[in-house]
């Protein structure tokens, strides 16, 4: 089926209605819903609008008879009172450094932990590096660098240079702690190669976080999951007599060695635990000739809840991220319900809402792992995490390159609105390991994530992401909207009707999960 086929018969921008787009952002994100954490009173009136959303669309239910798939999960919050002792050094937690956990434990406890510095955390055996060669870390608090040494040197034969790799993320370097048997990693935070300034850091980590349960109570996760500012970085070097600039400098060279600090490590956090269920939302539409073959459209409900900023209680409404997607998959779900009520589409089609993506993918994860349908026979996912709310554009942007053949339906979608396709201009923040898609991704599943945050709003990034400013606003143009979701519609009509199963390009983790399964 050609674009213009497709064009012709979905109309997704003719269908399009903006009002009923601008109802449910404006909804979503309004005070009475909360901020919308997951575990709070904002979740409830979250996942009975979607339901209700989808119930009435004639959508059939996508978690057997229901359209919450449950997500046993847990909230912890650590008292904010504590203080990390480094040696004779104390440093003040939200404004030098953040610690958490996500043990199932009432208490976490360091007490004269030794100290060392490994680098950057990364044990990459392809890429021949491995900070953590000849070291024994079992019952230490390790200090690690942010983002890799790509980055930090720029050569596109290091890692991938300014393009983060997934070794970059600060998840993997707290699981690759864990691994290790380390008793707590902070990672030192700089804005650039962090991609987001201290603010971000502070208001994701000293609040609320959730996470999955496991048979263990997570006994096998990291103790202490902490980040530091720069300057403390700096003092505990210099107390240790060593030069941070210097050490950092040497850690993005091969056949860096980890470093003693000779200093010992004190902190306690004393935690509120709250176990209980958080929901995905699935609403299923049957193909009509391969029903057992899906394609997904999802957009993260979740948001931060409420939290305190400047000083007082704010409500992090989150209209763009991600109010506006879940509004892009209800308007679509709709248009595509109503077009297979005149043409049936060939594959079945799975719109999904997943839990807790802001503090860690975890709806996604534990879909991933306890997919409705197995991830074999999952086509393609695409993920909307914030729109372009603002005027239209001549681009879209593509996160990754050389990653999957999902670029190239990229490509020909966007040449048929005469857009370009423009490479990530801040590829170095590693939005490809940031957002839902990359956990099915982990499973074999190849996506496309279509985000457009501070590439259309240059104010967006530093005032309002991740902050009690990300409001709805009658006065958006919702231009960029209507072009996306022309594109994003129209690629969705086409998986849904075709043979293809985009395969991936690159040599990855991704693709041998996908062989695996045959496809």
């Amino acid at each position: 089926m050609s674009v213009p086929q497709v064009w012709a018969e979905i109309g997704v921008k003719q269908q399009l209605d903006l009002g009923r787009y601008r109802q449910h952002v404006s909804t979503l994100a309004s005070d009475e819903f909360g901020g919308r954490a997951p575990l709070s009173g904002g979740e409830k009136l979250t996942l009975d609008y979607l339901s209700q959303a989808f119930k009435a669309m004639g959508l059939q239910p996508g978690f057997g008879d229901s359209y919450l798939q449950p997500v046993p999960m847990a909230s912890i919050r650590a008292e904010q009172q504590m203080q990390l002792q480094i040696g004779d050094l104390s440093f003040t937690n939200g404004s030098d450094f953040t610690a958490r956990t996500e043990r199932i434990s009432d208490t976490v406890t360091l007490e004269d932990s030794d100290l060392v510095f490994a680098g950057y955390g990364i044990n990459a055996p392809e890429y021949g590096w491995n900070d953590y060669r000849g070291l024994d870390v079992k019952g230490k608090t390790v200090i690690v660098l942010v983002n890799d040494p790509g980055f930090a040197t720029q050569d596109p034969q290091v890692f991938k240079g300014n393009a983060l790799t997934y070794y970059g993320r600060w998840t993997y370097k707290y699981e690759e702690a864990a691994r290790q048997g380390a008793a707590a990693v902070f990672i030192v935070h700089e804005t650039a190669p962090a991609a987001y300034g201290w603010g971000v850091v502070r208001n994701g980590n000293t609040n609320v976080k959730f996470t999955l349960v496991d048979d263990k109570q997570n006994r096998d996760r990291l103790g202490v999951m902490g980040w530091l500012q720069h300057e403390a970085a700096q003092k505990i070097f210099a107390r240790a007599g060593l030069d941070f600039e210097a050490l950092k400098s040497r850690a993005a060279k091969p056949g860096f060695a980890p470093v003693a600090l000779q200093q010992k490590v004190k902190l306690q956090l004393r935690n509120h635990i709250e176990q209980a269920q958080s929901y995905n939302v699935l609403a299923l539409l049957p193909g009509s000739e391969r029903p057992d073959e899906v394609v997904m459209l999802q957009a993260h409900w979740d948001h931060l809840g409420m939290a305190t900023e400047a000083g007082k209680t704010q409500v992090f409404n989150g209209a763009v991220d991600n109010a506006s997607g879940v509004a892009g998959v209800l308007e679509l779900a709709r248009i595509f319900k109503q077009a297979a009520d005149r043409t049936p589409f060939k594959r079945s089609i799975l719109f999904s809402s997943f839990t807790a993506e802001e503090t860690g993918l975890i709806g996604a994860q534990y879909f991933a792992a306890h997919p409705v349908v197995p991830t074999k026979n999952i086509v393609a996912f695409l993920n909307i995490d914030g729109m372009n709310v603002n005027a239209g554009v001549d681009y879209i942007l593509q996160y990754g390159q050389g990653v999957s053949e999902m670029e190239d339906y990229l490509q020909r979608f966007a040449s048929a609105q005469r857009r370009s396709v423009k490479a990530d201009p801040k590829a170095q923040n590693g939005l490809m390991f940031r957002s839902d898609h990359f956990a099915l991704a982990q499973q074999g599943v190849p996506g496309l994530l279509f985000m457009s945050l501070g590439d259309t709003d240059p104010d967006y990034i530093a005032h309002k992401y991740h902050k009690g400013a990300d409001d709805y606003d009658p006065d958006w143009s919702l231009k960029g909207v209507e072009q996306d979701l022309d594109l994003i519609g129209n690629m969705l009509a086409e998986l849904a009707n075709n043979r293809a199963w985009p395969k991936w390009l690159e040599a990855s983790d991704f693709k041998k999960r996908r062989a695996l399964d045959g496809r």
